[in-house]
């Protein structure tokens, strides 16, 4: 080739934009993907909170009581209250129990985090209608399906799931 063509060559800007482009879009559409996870995330754990919350009512006025409902009940109740966000309501796991008082509310995650596959629940499902003015505490524990699989998420369990979890503690109204 010529000098004169290898300095033509070496001024033309003509490709810059593509060549950006080319090396940038894979991180931005990366970016724009994880938080388009992390807000269906944020999204479904709110959507069971709420769910969790008004299907605990139920207890509090003492409606499961009467109704003799059992922790499938409880759990259909819930998965009603998920409006088609959640899917099949089998990877719920329920804890409710009477609990003395306030103060004596703690939790426990009823999974083995260290669990590499085929990880199932570690502790039994535990339900309680609760009697009238009993303190009552509710756990609910969801492991959610993800669509990315970014290798450090904090709450990604080792089957690539999200565990999502809400829980309420309330006093029962004098039924």
């Amino acid at each position: 080739m010529s000098r004169w063509r290898l300095k033509s060559l070496a001024r033309d800007t003509r490709g810059a934009t593509m060549i950006e482009f080319a090396i940038l879009a894979p991180i931005f559409f990366a970016i724009l993907m994880a938080i388009l996870e992390t807000s269906v995330q944020y999204f479904a754990a709110q959507v069971l909170e709420s769910g969790v919350y008004d299907a605990s009512r139920s207890i509090r006025v003492g409606l499961a009581k009467r109704d003799d409902w059992t922790a499938a009940d409880y759990k259909n109740n819930v998965c009603g209250r998920l409006y088609g966000l959640f899917g099949d309501c089998a990877d719920m796991h329920v804890n409710v129990r009477q609990i003395s008082d306030f103060q004596s509310a703690g939790f426990s995650v009823p999974l083995d985090l260290t669990c590499k596959q085929d990880c199932d629940w570690t502790e039994d499902e535990v339900w309680t209608n609760g009697g009238t003015s009993a303190v009552m505490l509710v756990q609910v524990y969801y492991r959610y399906p993800s669509i990315l699989q970014f290798p450090y998420a904090p709450n990604r369990l080792a089957d690539g799931r999200i565990l999502l979890s809400a829980a309420t503690v309330f006093r029962n109204e004098p039924f």
